[in-house]
């Protein structure tokens, strides 16, 4: 007990020690597990050894990870999608398990090994696939569409190898009636938990949700699921079946989100000691000593699971680019293929020395899997000659969207947010172009006369394309934090003083964009809640004058820019009253300028009735700065004041 205890305080030190290094450097926790556990297991520092023990505390993060995707696990997104998941999908997994079936036999394995080994090459990363995807919003795009499609058959496929991989290391004279065993009682008990859970879970969960107590609440969900791992493997199935089916039965109730939320502490932490353990097993020693058979296994994995990938995208018709982009995504081992693959050698069906360059080759590819994805662009160049093309026709077609236009809106996104803005310039009669990257709008958007092309924003050569050297301003309509500062990144680079309006959900990450030069930043949370409470007041009996002065007053010391707006070309002169009212007006400091290098309360701008309201510096933006503050080279100063006096600042400002 003493020294099991031990063992996992060290297991957990390691953990957050792990997390930590990870969040600071931005790589897959995972993979820090994995190295951790190579570092401290018994084929290293020694300080864990390599027991039974270990392993089943390890196997409940298998447990609440099959948990985990049960949760997911749809029907109807199943059916939505099921030319991808089964058709694309299924085809992967099949001809990846028998490719390799086939070279293990060809290399001197039985066919039980020959079936684990396959089924653990053909999983790829659920986990570092969608992660990196969803940062380069490429999730909707075509290749992004693929490879989820193949990922969410993985994970199904998983079940089955689950009840396969034991039943294969029975006796070679008993396989068949052993594995016809194993499927009949595996469809038996499926049958029975799911008839009977149906109608039992609702009802069940609404009873222990009326006692309204949060303990009570996350006691049930972990007894549900240990339970149904119990029951299965009493049954002679595995602990994981039990719990994807418990994961199936509460996804089908209105609780799914509150239990994944419960569930996700218990799940990280242990899934955490299971890539330690994965990692134990590796010994380093043995892996230098057949560094060979290592790398050529790695070839299989990355270069022919690639092959095999592209070759099946364009089988089914897909372009030369998507079918690139797709094998990149997918040409790695995944988090699944480990579990098989511990699971095998649990069963004695691979040997030390065939495991051993196994492990490490999936491990390693898991590793470069974020480089392959990063510098998928530069790959599909090279190997796909039509893709410059491409890309040159869709900017080509961006610039003559835009040619002819200047002091226009670039609209960043043309989602529901997008048009609804766009309907607002276009009341205005101010001229504004739309970049987005889902084919299936922009052409429906184009059909009625939108003014929407497809590109993708956060690219720079779409940036120019679109007019940005010409643009009045930019409004980024998603709430993408990467693909957002990507394209602030571009803005600085090519026209800095441009203003850029940014869309988020909460505050969170405000600080950042305006330190990437976003003008503004607007919240959804925030107005939501300023609309709550004008709505509130107003039931309250306050005089919609008074509820307007609030909001407003609010709205001025959260948003700098409420208290002005950026003149333009097309607007009128012909309301004296409207051009006496306060404007803001950018302007960028260059080296040459007169004010470079001299301190706000040096330059004398209130004589001409001009405020500056902040200043725009790469990393770093003060609203309301004080005087203080030193001007420099690249500094975009946004003024407040009337028209006059802004042009006379201006001159002030760049002349002297």
């Amino acid at each position: 007990m003493h020294n099991t205890l031990e063992f996992v305080l060290i297991m957990l030190a390691a953990a957050v020690l792990v997390t930590i290094l990870a969040r600071a450097f931005k790589l897959p926790t995972m993979l820090g597990y994995l190295l951790t556990g190579i570092t401290i297991g018994p084929y290293a520092l020694g300080w864990i050894p390599d027991t039974p023990q270990t392993r089943y505390l390890a196997e409940f993060g298998v447990v609440f990870l099959m948990f985990s995707v049960g949760l997911e696990f749809s029907l109807p997104r199943m059916l939505a999608m099921r030319a991808t998941v089964f058709g694309f999908g299924g085809a992967q997994v099949a001809v990846t398990l028998f490719a390799t079936l086939g070279l293990a036999w060809l290399m001197g394995m039985d066919i039980p090994a020959g079936v684990a080994l396959g089924g653990a090459l053909a999983m790829s990363s659920t986990a570092i696939v969608s992660k990196l995807l969803s940062e380069r919003v490429e999730l909707q795009s075509p290749h992004g569409k693929l490879a989820m499609g193949a990922l969410l058959f993985q994970d199904l496929a998983v079940v089955p190898l689950l009840i396969v991989i034991p039943a294969l290391a029975m006796p070679a004279g008993s396989l068949a009636q052993t594995m016809l065993w194993a499927l009949l009682k595996a469809a038996l008990v499926l049958s029975v938990l799911l008839y009977f859970g149906q109608k039992l879970m609702r009802p069940w969960f609404h009873r222990v949700a009326g006692a309204k107590s949060p303990e009570l609440f996350t006691l049930n969900l972990l007894f549900i699921t240990l339970g149904l791992a119990f029951l299965t493997e009493q049954a002679g199935l595995s602990l994981a079946l039990g719990a994807f089916l418990a994961g199936m039965l509460v996804s089908e109730t209105e609780y799914r989100y509150q239990v994944e939320d419960d569930i996700k502490p218990f799940r990280d932490v242990l899934l955490g000691l299971f890539f330690i353990t994965v990692g134990m097993r590796l010994d380093l020693s043995v892996v230098w000593q057949q560094i060979l058979q290592v790398l050529i296994m790695l070839g299989v994995i990355v270069a022919g699971k690639a092959l095999a990938i592209w070759a099946l995208c364009r089988g089914f018709r897909h372009g030369q680019t998507t079918s690139i982009r797709t094998a990149l995504a997918l040409a790695q081992g995944g988090e699944f293929g480990l579990v098989l693959l511990a699971l095998a050698a649990d069963q004695s069906l691979m040997s030390v020395e065939t495991a051993q360059p196994v492990l490490a080759a999936l491990v390693i590819s898991m590793l470069i899997a974020p480089l392959l994805i990063h510098r998928m662009e530069w790959i599909t160049g090279k190997l796909a000659g039509s893709e410059w093309a491409n890309r040159a026709k869709e900017v080509h077609d961006i610039a003559l969207k835009t040619f002819g236009k200047s002091g226009h809106v670039i609209l960043c996104g043309y989602g529901r947010s997008g048009q609804s803005l766009a309907r607002f310039l276009e009341t205005e009669s101010i001229p504004f172009v739309a970049l987005d990257f889902d084919p299936e709008r922009v052409k429906a958007a184009a059909a009625a006369g939108e003014s929407v092309v497809f590109g993708d924003p956060a690219k720079r050569e779409v940036l120019i394309a679109a007019g940005i050297s010409r643009a009045r301003a930019m409004v980024i309509t998603f709430s993408d934090l990467n693909a957002a500062m990507s394209i602030l990144r571009h803005v600085q680079d090519i026209k800095p003083e441009l203003p850029v309006v940014v869309r988020t959900i909460d505050d969170s990450h405000i600080d950042q964009l305006k330190d990437a030069g976003a003008t503004e930043v607007v919240s959804e949370v925030m107005e939501g809640s300023l609309m709550l409470a004008s709505h509130a007041l107003m039931l309250l009996g306050i005089p919609l004058s008074q509820v307007l002065k609030r909001i407003r007053s609010v709205r001025e010391s959260r948003y700098a820019l409420m208290r002005g707006f950026f003149r333009g070309a097309t607007d009128t002169d012909e309301d004296l009253d409207e051009e006496a009212q306060p404007r803001l007006f950018s302007v960028l400091m260059t080296a040459q300028s007169a004010a470079t290098g001299k301190k706000l309360d040096d330059l004398h701008l209130d004589s001409l009735s001009v405020e500056v309201i902040a200043v725009r510096r790469r990393g770093i933006r003060g609203v309301n700065p004080g005087p203080q503050t030193v001007i420099e080279e690249g500094d975009v100063l946004v003024l407040r004041g009337i028209a006059e006096n802004l042009a006379a600042a201006e001159i002030s400002l760049l002349q002297g």
